[in-house]
């Protein structure tokens, strides 16, 4: 018997390592800290949402929560709902640890524009001017504070 491997097809060989990612990822699902929780093509202009993305990067998470419930624009209620679905997210990765403990930050938050619509609106002398209706994609990064000091450490020791 030939000990020489059969070669593959690029198709087979791609899929053979996306699944090996897969493995890695489902085999390192507790150790890892950091949550990342996106939403898609929010009906909210990217610059309106980016005022309030900005209030509570690198904060910490109970201070983010206040910050956004107590904040007049409309797009706090988007963002306290995608915050509040990356600490349930963070929370089942990390069974083991209680929540309270946790000292969970606002690692990230960005803002990219979206899609936008276009319209048209009637204007003076037969003209139209065109009206953008703009959407954005959000994402937030939630991870333990306490852990990112631990891995410097490490990293130090090595």
């Amino acid at each position: 018997m030939e000990t020489a491997e059969k070669k593959l097809k690029k198709s087979v060989r791609i899929r053979l390592q996306k699944e090996a990612i897969k493995k890695h990822k489902e085999e390192n699902a507790g150790k890892l800290g950091a949550v990342t929780a996106s939403l898609r093509n929010i009906p909210t202009a990217p610059r309106k949402m980016r005022l309030v993305a900005d209030m509570i990067r690198g904060q910490r998470v109970n201070l983010a929560l206040n910050m956004l419930k107590f904040d007049a624009k409309h797009a706090s209620n988007t963002l306290e709902k995608l915050l509040m679905t990356a600490i349930a997210d963070w929370q089942a990765q990390n069974e083991d640890v209680n929540i309270e403990d946790a000292d969970l930050v606002v690692k990230e938050v960005f803002v990219d524009g979206g899609r936008q619509l276009k319209r048209l609106r009637p204007a003076p002398q037969g003209r139209a001017h065109r009206i953008r209706k703009r959407s954005n994609h959000v994402t937030i990064t939630v991870a333990d504070a306490n852990e990112n000091n631990v891995q410097s450490e490490e990293k130090d020791n090595k």
